[in-house]
């Protein structure tokens, strides 16, 4: 990505006059077209009416599913819309039934509303190892097979770290095996470049509002044919099925079963504008710069003393995090934000798997984006050096 490429997407991006956003993996800043997509959708519902400005929007509606096929080379029957990337997973999840004498192999970087969930079916839980970089392993993997596995679940990239897993060969493995591959892409859309074949998985689940900088209630979730047809929805109303005969109802064969009828068009306009606007950079430069960005942050961190990088993984992202001796989490949040630097905190209950055996409670997360500069990642690294020397 060239400079001057930079400039013009920081220029499209208001907040970046604002401040330095290195929350991305939070909620990323949303540039300029996004914004007057859903204000202006917004405003035509206001005169027209929800049903009526809905109708007149129905061909762009339409376009969203074409733009995230683009985005996961996948075709629009095997895209559903939801308000959030964790209705998504839930779908798919809960329309398994999974209950005792199945189970569940997941990671150990696993998030938190995920392992509640396989907790709640009832399933048994078996956290696969991580190799040597801190990988899920993938060995480990396919030692851990037999006739009880009904789901493969894992995150592309986990909420608390750097880590990108090897989701090819996880895929490789179960199709191999005939398991069905749950992957939570929540982290990886909009800074990885995705490709649902080459992925080989049978459902994967995204957001809007991170690296894809859509609106904040927006996701989206694939669904293969081969796994579509075996499910049903454990939740279903009058778009994602048919009231064919007072006793009877037939499901969409499409993915849209998974949807209800009910949504934020405003926000779902957004979203497919943010979809464009990345497909329009290319993912592949999109990755390039965050892998960068993310690379040079770790270098200007690791020569602060008493400053610990948490990043795992053979692979890495633009997630960075950190932690510095000595100073809570919640300290080093509170003075990056008054200085203007917009970061997070991971907790142990987040990431309770992977925390745990690493023995952490808590780091800070900073997460960069293709519009943040080496600028930004020095004040960033400044600030902590002047956080330690207190």
């Amino acid at each position: 990505m060239r400079d001057d490429d930079v400039v013009r997407l920081r220029a499209e991006t208001p907040g970046c006059a604002e401040v330095v956003h290195l929350n991305n993996a939070g909620s990323a800043l949303p540039p300029a077209p996004v914004t007057d997509a859903v204000i202006d959708y917004l405003r035509t519902e206001s005169v027209l009416g929800g049903y009526e400005a809905a109708d007149a929007a129905a061909d762009r509606l339409e376009a969203v599913y074409a733009s995230l096929g683009r985005l996961l080379n996948a075709g629009v029957d095997d895209i559903a819309l939801t308000d959030n990337a964790t209705r998504s997973w839930q779908a798919v999840f809960y329309a398994l039934r999974l209950g005792p004498g199945d189970k569940i192999l997941t990671c150990r970087s696993e998030y938190a509303g995920n392992a509640i969930a396989y907790l709640q079916s009832g399933a048994t839980v078996e956290v696969v190892g991580d190799d040597e970089t801190g990988q899920l392993d993938v060995a480990d993997l396919e030692r851990r097979i037999d006739d009880r596995v009904k789901l493969i679940s894992i995150n592309h990239v986990p909420t608390q770290g750097g880590l990108v897993n090897p989701a090819e060969e996880v895929g490789a493995v179960a199709e191999r095996a005939g398991i069905p591959f749950l992957l939570d892409a929540c982290q990886s859309a909009g800074q990885l470049d995705l490709d649902v074949t080459r992925l080989r998985c049978d459902a994967l689940s995204g957001t809007g509002r991170k690296y894809l900088r859509g609106p904040r209630g927006t996701g989206f979730l694939y669904v293969h044919p081969r796994l579509r047809a075996r499910l049903e929805p454990a939740m279903l109303d009058l778009h994602s099925a048919a009231w064919t005969e007072p006793g009877k109802y037939e499901i969409l064969d499409s993915a849209r079963r998974f949807e209800v009828w009910e949504r934020n068009i405003a926000a779902t306009l957004g979203l497919g504008v943010a979809v464009d606007y990345a497909l329009a950079i290319g993912l592949p430069a999109i990755e390039e710069r965050l892998t960068g960005l993310a690379a040079r942050l770790r270098g200007l961190l690791s020569g602060i003393d008493g400053v610990s990088l948490h990043d795992q993984g053979k692979r890495q992202c633009g997630i960075v995090t950190f932690s510095v001796a000595g100073v809570p989490a919640d300290k080093i949040k509170t003075r990056l934000s008054n200085a203007k630097i917009n970061t997070s905190i991971v907790h142990r209950s987040s990431a309770q798997y992977d925390f745990t055996a690493r023995n952490l409670q808590e780091t800070v997360r900073a997460s960069v984006h293709y519009y943040n500069t080496d600028d930004e990642l020095r004040l960033l690294a400044e600030e902590v050096e002047r956080i330690k020397q207190e």
